[in-house]
Order: structure tokens, then sequence, then C-alpha cells
């Protein structure tokens, strides 16, 4: 389609990077103002509309499935696009942000699917952004490579057939890019950042390479954000020229209110759509999050007890599969964090025993995929499914009639058997530094403890804090739970990492930054929708 020309984008307290001229071209930006000039109002819109939606949780304490759209979920005849050829067997994902050395390795992996994280696992500064793109670019057309200065090791892209299908991953609608600018001085929305520069580079490159653009949408918490998407999808695909149903999306079932919502979700990006993932640390942030002021029975305990077998999340996890596969979809399961240590082999071994149960319980559950952080684990996933499986892609056609969730079922909270404890308040805290701190530092993907974190992870450390204390929990210990008494768990934990990485190190890093921050996200009356909001501010470059 013809568009009128758009308003011009200016880039904004940024440092001119090597190669950027390649990503930031003149029509590459003409594309990303366009996208900004007719999706940023509704964009806004439906940020407002989420307010009210939490606004209407905090007055009922419940949540239900939608009348106004029963005739959706009640009409059979329905089903979402077939899945293209490279997206029909997604057994084993693997995620991570989109760095040199990790697009080489996640490319060379082994997994059916690479993740390609611009959200939760990549911190936003320009150069994370601008040199994301560019791996992305060079690894369709086979000109990245990568030396590790440290070691001397090089790395090298796989034939073809071997390397991983990419599913990108954009950021948020909330988070705003403010390196990029309209003539108004209006930051244009990092999502349509992120997909408008790889949408726009790749999308006829990835057709002749026999795929295709295709896409994970987080934080999607409404059928309308759907729709919102299938909309910049069909204008993107008329504006370059591509067919209808070129684009793929898998939507993260990561919040709460989308859980109620699935049926409506693949309806609206039906056209679009190859599946949706249950994403487990952001789903229980956002559980937090929406019934924060909820009373006890809505207390999470220490977020390590919270396993996929509680009953909530149980039936958050079938219901996901059963919607799925009632519509041609793909259910793709949660991931598996765990950083194999090569130094502890007895760690490895009982972790990777809890990955195969994990995974094995996938399998058998009827989900079609799952997630690894670690190309270590991605053998063990791959066992996992192709006993199930075999050489079937996906295992669409159990349509697990069985299930029956109700809307109450999804928030029985208080049907789990664990409370909050002393160490699992001590863990969010140490989390939530240690993770803050490399986040300002530009890393958005971090190994603490032998666990990959990411944002999400850090989201739900903080908001459990804040929960628990505004709940007046009292831990196992005996001592409830109260400001003063994270202030004291975050300043011990500040001095052990002060000794453990020594004065130099701890001064030339973001820690006594990271340790205000969490205490600010945590404590505050005036709970911070999300942590990146206020961290973004702070971040630079």
């Amino acid at each position: 389609m013809s568009a009128p020309a758009p308003s011009p984008l200016a880039i904004v307290d940024a440092e001119p990077l090597p190669r950027q001229e390649e990503v930031l071209s003149e029509t590459a930006l003409a594309f990303v103002a366009a996208l900004h000039r007719r999706f940023t109002p509704r964009r806004d819109e439906l940020l407002a509309r989420r307010a009210e939606r939490r606004a209407e949780i905090a007055r009922t304490s419940t949540l239900d499935f939608l009348p106004e759209t029963a005739a959706i979920r009640a009409d059979d005849s329905w089903q979402v696009a077939p899945a293209p050829p490279a997206l029909e067997d997604r057994r084993v994902e693997i995620t991570g942000p989109t760095d040199r050395k990790m697009t080489i390795n996640a490319l060379n992996s082994g997994a059916k699917v690479w993740l390609a994280d611009f959200e939760d696992a990549s911190a936003p500064t320009w150069e994370n952004v601008v040199t994301g793109q560019l791996s992305l670019i060079d690894a369709y057309t086979r000109s990245i490579d990568f030396t590790d200065e440290r070691t001397g090791k090089t790395y090298a892209l796989r034939p073809d057939e071997e390397l991983a299908t990419v599913v990108m991953r954009p950021r948020g609608w909330h988070l705003d890019e403010r390196h990029l600018t309209d003539a108004d001085g209006t930051p244009v929305p990092g999502a349509l950042v992120d997909f408008g520069l790889y949408f726009f580079h790749n999308a006829k490159r990835l057709l002749d390479l026999g795929k295709g653009p295709y896409f994970y949408l987080p934080k999607t918490e409404s059928h309308l954000e759907a729709r919102l998407w299938n909309d910049v999808f069909v204008f993107a695909q008329d504006y370059l020229g591509i067919p209808q149903g070129t684009v793929r999306a898998t939507v993260l079932i990561e919040t709460i209110t989308a859980a109620y919502e699935m049926e409506e979700i693949l309806y609206e990006l039906r056209d679009h759509v190859s599946g949706l993932n249950a994403g487990r640390w952001d789903y229980l942030f956002s559980i937090v999050k929406n019934f924060r002021d909820g009373g006890p029975r809505f207390v999470l305990p220490d977020r390590n007890a919270v396993t996929m077998t509680a009953p909530f999340m149980r039936a958050y996890t079938e219901l996901l599969v059963r919607t799925c596969h009632k519509r041609g979809a793909h259910a793709i399961g949660g991931m598996a964090a765990f950083i194999p240590s090569r130094r502890d082999q007895e760690v490895n071994k009982v972790a990777f025993e809890k990955v195969k149960a994990d995974k094995d319980r996938e399998a058998n559950d009827g989900f079609d995929g799952s997630w690894v952080a670690h190309p270590d684990l991605v053998p063990i996933a791959m066992e996992s499914f192709d006993r199930v499986l075999g050489d079937r892609p996906n295992q669409k056609d159990r349509l697990r009639e069985d299930v029956d969730v109700k809307a109450e079922d999804l928030i029985a909270i208080d049907s789990l058997d664990a409370r909050p404890t002393y160490a699992g308040l001590v863990n969010a805290v140490q989390v939530g530094i240690r993770y803050i701190e490399a986040w300002l530092r530009g890393l958005g993907a971090v190994a603490i403890f032998n666990l990959m974190e990411d944002a999400a992870t850090a989201e739900i450390s903080r908001s459990q804090i804040w929960q628990w204390i505004n709940a007046g929990v009292v831990l196992d210990n005996g001592e409830r739970v109260t400001a003063e008494l994270a202030r004291k768990v975050a300043a011990e934990e500040l001095a052990d990492i002060r000794a453990e990485v020594g004065e130099e190190a701890f001064a030339a890093g973001n820690w006594q930054q990271a340790h205000d921050l969490l205490l600010k996200v945590a404590l505050d009356e005036d709970y911070a929708d999300f942590l990146t909001l206020p961290a973004y501010e702070q971040l630079k470059g």
C-alpha cells in the first residue's frame, strides 16, 4: 500500500554505533514512523484500559471469563491458520539475548527454535537494540562470526539445515524507546521499534530462505491487545508487499488476565498465530500485581516453592493445552532455567533430574514443545518430547477434552500448601539486587546461583517482598515481614556482595544503585507496574 510521507524520527541522546546506518536507514525509519503514527494512539488507549481493569480487580478480588466474548468460545467452527513448515516441529526452544555469541550458540544449539529476545533477557541500551538487529541480519546473510577476546575461541554457524528457526520477541507494549522520537519529541513504543526494524530488514530475506518473520508477543493482557498486534501485522505486510498470513506470532500467556482470554487471543490473531506459551515467572508476577491487595488468600509463598504442579498453575497449563489444540495451535511449555555448573557435577545431576521430570510432565500433558535457557539442556528436553512425539512434529491432535477448568481454579492461590519463609525473603533480595545491578550494566540475562534470571524473575522477587509486607506475612521463623526487615536483609546482602567481589569490583559496579532501586520498587506504597520503568530511567546508553 502507499503510505503518506511519515513524520521524521530523530535519534536522540545516543552515541553513534558502528554500522548503525545499516539498521537505521531512512527507509527503515520511515516504516517505523508509519507504525508509530498509526498504532501508538491505540497502544496508549490500551495501557489506560489496563489501569482500569486493575482497579476493577482491586475492587472485586476476582476474575472471570468474558461474557461479551462467549460466542467466540462457544463456536467450534473456527481454527487458527495452519503452521508454516518451519514451525510445525517446536519440541525444544532455546531462549536468550541477541548478542553475537548468543546468536551463534543458540542457532547451533540443536533446538528447533530460538527465541531471539529483545525483551526480558535484554537490557534495552541503545547498543543492545541496534546491535541485536545487526546480529540477526548477519545471521541470515551468514556473515556472522565471533571470537572471544578472553579465550581466543571462535564461533561460526553450522549449515543452514542444522540451525534453529528464529522467533523474535520484541519489547512489551508498556516500554518506550527513549532514543527514537517523533517530531513532537514523543518516544516510539519499544515494541514497534523492535518489530519494525526486524520486519523491515528481514521479512523478504526470510521468505527467500523458506521461513518467515515469526514473533513471540510478550506481556499481553487482553484480546484487544492481540487485535492491535494483528492490525500491525496486516499493515506491515501490505507496506512491504508480502502476502497476508506470512507473519506468525506465538503469544505468551504470562498475565493472569490473558489466561481468561486465551481463545479470544487466538481468535483475534487467527490468520497470524501459531501458538500460545506458558510463561511461569511473569504469570506469577502478574498474579501478585493484580491481586496484591486481595488479602491472605492471594499471598504466594517463596517463588521456588510455586512449581508447575501447584493446583492453580496446573489449571492454567492444562487450560492452555486444551485451548490451543481445540483451535489447531501449538502449546509451548515453560522455562527450564538451570545453568549447568562447570565445577559441581552433583549440582548438575540433581538439577538435570528436575529438568527431566518437568519436561516429561509437559510432554505427557500434551504440550508440543518447551523452553530451555542453556544448550546443555536441549538434549534432556529433546529426549522427553521424542519419547512422546516419536516422528510426529507435534501432538495437536491430542485435544485434552478431559480438561475442565473453572474461572475460580485459575486464582485458587490458597490451594497451594506452602508458606513464605525467611530463606525465601533472603533469596528474593539476593536475586533482585544481583539482577538489577547487571541490568544497569546492560545485561538482561544473568546467571545467579545456577539459574538464568531475567527481568521476569526480578519482577516476581520484588513483587513478593511488596506483597508480603503489605499483607503482614509472618515467616517460618516467626518474624513478620516489614519494610525494616527488608532493609536489614538488603543491607546484609550488600555487605556480603562487597566481601564476595572485593572493594575494587564493588566500587566499579552498580551495587548501591541496584540495592536502592530494589528497595524503592519493593517498599514504595505506590506500586510500580513494571520494575523496568524506573530502572530504564537509570540505564545508561
